[in-house]
């Protein structure tokens, strides 16, 4: 686990081909943390047939689009700590 309930983050505005989980929209965007769930395999490499390993941890990161505060799933490896 790398970021805490509380922490802001920065929602890593990459591009990436292919199936990915984390909407466009928010890309490049900060909010924070609301919750730790659990690990879960990677649904990038699963969408391929690949059996997701190693576990990623997934975060609810809240933030504000459009005036209205959205709550949403992200892995971990599309946060970064944010300054």
């Amino acid at each position: 686990m790398t970021y805490a309930v509380g922490q802001r983050v920065l929602i890593a505005d990459r591009r990436h081909d292919g199936h990915h989980r984390t909407p466009g929209y928010v890309k490049g965007r900060s909010g924070t943390v609301e919750r730790l769930h659990a690990s879960f395999p990677n649904p990038e490499s699963r969408a391929y047939g690949g059996d997701g390993l190693p576990k990623r941890q997934l975060y609810m990161v809240a933030l504000d689009y459009e005036g209205e505060r959205v709550l949403l799933d992200v892995f971990e490896h599309w946060l970064e700590a944010a300054p």
